[in-house]
C-alpha cells in the first residue's frame, strides 16, 4: 500500500484489497467458491499440501498480489 496518502483510512484500504482478491478468485472459477476455498483465496486457512493448493489454483485462478 502507498503510504504516501495520509488521509486513507489503512484498513479501509486493506478490507477493499480483500475484497478484491475475493472477486478475482470468483471471476476465475467455474462454479461457487466453497466456504474454505475463499479462506484459502484470502490467506486464512492453514497451510495445505501443496498438491492440494494446486487443485484450488486450478479451480479458482491465481492469486494476485
Amino acid at each position: 500500500m502507498d503510504s504516501d496518502m495520509p488521509f486513507h483510512d489503512q484498513v479501509a484500504l486493506a478490507e477493499i484489497e480483500l475484497y478484491a482478491e475475493v472477486l478475482t478468485a470468483v471471476a476465475y472459477a467455474e462454479r461457487r467458491l466453497t466456504a474454505e476455498e475463499i479462506d484459502i483465496v484470502l490467506g486464512v486457512r492453514r497451510p495445505v499440501p501443496e498438491q492440494t493448493r494446486r487443485r484450488v489454483r486450478e479451480r479458482v485462478g491465481p492469486r494476485r498480489r
